[in-house]
């Protein structure tokens, strides 16, 4: 069964995805009633501020055109990736290379602001001055991929990829921040930057490019799991990557569930699933059995099907992530993605 949006989100259904592969993703399409849900070219760009203060705030969130939106995003995504392998062929638009050269940088400004000598073990302070950097260039760099009339939107689109990277004063990351990242993409897709033939580009380059990032600023700066249930969460950092990583599984002749359990099936298939790719770096930064260190996982090995297994983490990512108040309470809404109340 394919789950959807509880509101109606602008992204074209993947059937008009593919009659509509020249058009953006989020932005007006061919039918009137994607008209209605357009950004239109007069809108005023804002600088995203938090909205979501108290518990009882939660309810405005599920309700409003940004949770639909971003919903919207992350499961047409996981329609397009179903099937398919990291190393299939796709096309690579010039957008995607910029958003590539963007994470070339950030990778390089690592390279250049080395761990600093300090007594506690975890949260290296050298990771402020890496953090420094990003804030005072992000605008530029989110300026240098957005078509000539929407420049404006930089300082707004910006905000998301400055959150996306994990937070300086407790020098941590985790689900809120990926789903910044993910937020940043969306943007960039609803003033049409990004296009609906960019959406295997997007999971399979930006976003594994991006997930490569934060592991080398997890284990440079050893930055700590925002919000971590430990044993009893899907994973410290992520959870995009199992989500779409799942997706690329269904069907899949020959591999199942189970078989990730298993370090020399994760070796030699984890090159080809994003998923796989997930268990092999917890299985090079954990000791230990696995059933121990990743119990939500190991419990989801005894899924029978990789569909079930998608639509099961589809729902435990609304739960445990987006309805979640600590996590949400740092989400910041714009003109892009806004708090209003959804479309109907």
């Amino acid at each position: 069964m394919c789950l959807k949006p509880a509101k109606k989100s602008v992204l074209p259904t993947m059937a008009e995805a593919e009659q509509q592969s020249d058009t953006p993703i989020l932005k007006s399409g061919s039918t009137p009633e994607d008209e209605a849900c357009a950004v239109p070219d007069s809108i005023t760009f804002m600088v995203p501020k938090k909205e979501i203060s108290m518990v009882s705030d939660m309810g405005k969130w599920k309700r409003s055109q940004a949770y639909a939106d971003y919903m919207g995003f992350v499961l047409t995504l996981n329609e397009g990736v179903k099937g398919k392998k990291l190393t299939c062929e796709y096309k690579v638009s010039e957008t995607v290379e910029k958003l590539l050269d963007l994470l070339d940088t950030l990778d390089r400004w690592i390279n250049e602001t080395p761990p600093v000598d300090q007594p506690s073990r975890f949260g290296n302070k050298a990771y402020r001055s890496w953090s420094a950097k990003l804030d005072q260039e992000a605008e530029a760099l989110v300026a240098a991929m957005l078509p000539a009339d929407r420049c404006a939107a930089a300082p707004e689109i910006a905000v998301y990829l400055k959150e996306a990277v994990g937070n300086a004063t407790r020098i941590d990351y985790g689900t809120g921040h990926e789903a910044a990242f993910a937020a940043f993409l969306c943007c960039l897709c609803k003033v049409g930057a990004l296009r609906v033939d960019d959406q295997l580009a997007i999971v399979f380059k930006v976003f594994n490019s991006y997930l490569a990032v934060m592991r080398k600023l997890q284990k440079t700066y050893r930055m700590e799991p925002a919000g971590s249930q430990g044993v009893w969460g899907l994973d410290d950092f992520q959870f995009l990557p199992f989500i779409w990583g799942s997706a690329q599984l269904v069907d899949h002749p020959t591999l199942e569930p189970r078989h990730f359990l298993d370090e020399r099936v994760v070796n030699e298939h984890q090159q080809d699933f994003m998923f796989l790719e997930c268990i092999k770096f917890i299985n090079e930064m954990k000791t230990g059995p696995f059933a121990e260190h990743s119990n939500q996982l190991w419990n989801i090995s005894a899924v029978p099907s990789w569909s079930k297994v998608n639509q099961g983490l589809i729902r435990m990512y609304k739960a445990e992530c987006l309805e979640k108040f600590p996590v949400i309470q740092h989400f910041k809404f714009g003109s892009l993605l806004s708090i209003q109340p959804g479309k109907t």
